[in-house]
């Protein structure tokens, strides 16, 4: 029995446009998100647009977020928090950010008397994920955290628990819930398409170079794992539209440059199994070229490759191409959290969905550690178009 619900991506899609009324998620039905401003559901809270502050000034806001903020509809780049000061003035005139909007980690808490600042975009090393999102709350300001969540189960528990306590949205930079190719493959596992899913099969990875914190467990609580991996994670699970229940094997692979990785894996494989018995195969690594994400199913096949860039992805069916548009994942990512703050949208990647992703990579490591099997306890969660497996609906284990 399939533990997808029915609520859907439909209602969020229609809302923002991306869908038509009489197709989900086929070629041809993908619209601009520019219609969430014509929506006569999207009805605001006295701003127009809400304005995102970003904290931490690495390559990816520079190479992807501040120009993914140029092209959204209902957010704009209205604030920076940087410990790097030489930064300042480029992204100041470059994003003309007024100097009242600029912070430092000293001064971040003042950000709360700034009404310039709706949302903090976390994006910073994995091991400081949990302190600025939990400050961020604190402040009054609702939260996007970069993946991975955090660095520890406990953390992201924290982490939510903070954005509750403070009545703030929290939601976590899974980008891919919001590009057609990958809403397209949910919809063909979710949906049963061409009938029920036999098997997922995933894997990215890339050669890295010298790493920086990457490769320092201490900053990024792993190594391709949770840098790569996680991407496969979610590949698995939105294609069958169901929690795992079980990390059957996970072995690290061998490693072939021992001067880079004294800290962190080089390379992982693990297989995840689900309630409807069926099992994803995947594997990643920091030392060699994979991008794919393909599933068997009862009467058909499909894959995408690459299929975890944010740019360029490629899908494939047993009847041909699936030619969806090359749209900013990014852009839609962070539109979606307004609409979710403005007008009560479900979040579908919210910090519970990060939660899950902790658990499942936790469960891994552990299965590589010892040699054995892990069953999955996830608890009591909250994400939209998932239920909690009643087998996997116990207490978490505490050494996750």
């Amino acid at each position: 029995m399939s533990t997808y619900k029915s609520y859907s991506r439909r209602t969020f899609l229609r809302d923002f446009g991306i869908i038509g009324t009489t197709a989900l998620l086929s070629p041809g039905v993908f619209a601009s998100f520019s219609k969430i401003k014509n929506n006569r559901n999207f009805r605001g809270n006295g701003k127009e647009r809400l304005g995102i502050a970003l904290v931490g000034l690495g390559g990816y806001s520079t190479g992807q977020l501040a120009p993914a903020l140029q092209e959204t509809q209902h957010c704009y780049l209205a604030g920076i928090v940087t410990g790097s000061p030489e930064k300042v003035p480029e992204w100041i005139s470059k994003y003309h950010i007024p100097e009242k909007n600029v912070y430092n980690y000293k001064n971040f808490d003042s950000i709360s008397e700034n009404p310039d600042i709706d949302i903090v975009y976390v994006v910073l090393p994995n091991s400081m994920h949990a302190e600025y999102t939990i400050r961020a709350a604190k402040a009054g300001k609702h939260v996007i955290c970069e993946k991975p969540m955090s660095t520890s189960v406990k953390d992201a528990r924290e982490m939510i628990r903070a954005c509750s306590e403070n009545n703030v949205k929290l939601s976590i930079g899974y980008r891919l819930h919001f590009e057609p190719h990958h809403l397209r493959a949910m919809e063909l596992g979710q949906k049963q398409v061409y009938g029920p899913v036999k098997k997922a099969d995933a894997a990215f990875s890339f050669v890295i170079g010298s790493g920086g914190w990457r490769l320092n467990k201490e900053l990024a609580g792993g190594g391709p794992l949770v840098d790569l991996g996680i991407y496969t994670i979610q590949g698995a699970c939105y294609t069958m539209g169901q929690l795992p229940l079980e990390v059957i094997e996970a072995r690290f692979g061998e490693v072939t440059k021992p001067e880079l990785f004294t800290s962190v894996e080089e390379s992982i494989t693990f297989t995840l199994r689900f309630p409807n018995g069926n099992e994803s195969i995947h594997s990643t690594s920091y030392a060699k070229q994979e991008n794919h994400l393909q599933a068997t199913a009862e009467n058909g096949w499909w894959k995408l490759q690459p299929a975890f860039g944010y740019h360029n992805i490629k899908g494939q069916t047993g009847e041909g191409p699936m030619n969806l548009p090359d749209i900013n994942q990014q852009a839609r990512q962070m539109d979606a959290f307004v609409g979710s703050i403005k007008d009560g949208i479900p979040i579908l990647v919210p910090g519970d969905m990060g939660l899950r992703d902790m658990i499942i990579i936790r469960g891994i490591y552990k299965a590589a550690e010892t040699g054995k099997s892990v069953k999955l306890n996830f608890g009591n969660l909250n994400i939209p178009g998932y239920e909690v497996h009643a087998a996997v609906n116990e207490p978490m284990e505490k050494s996750l």
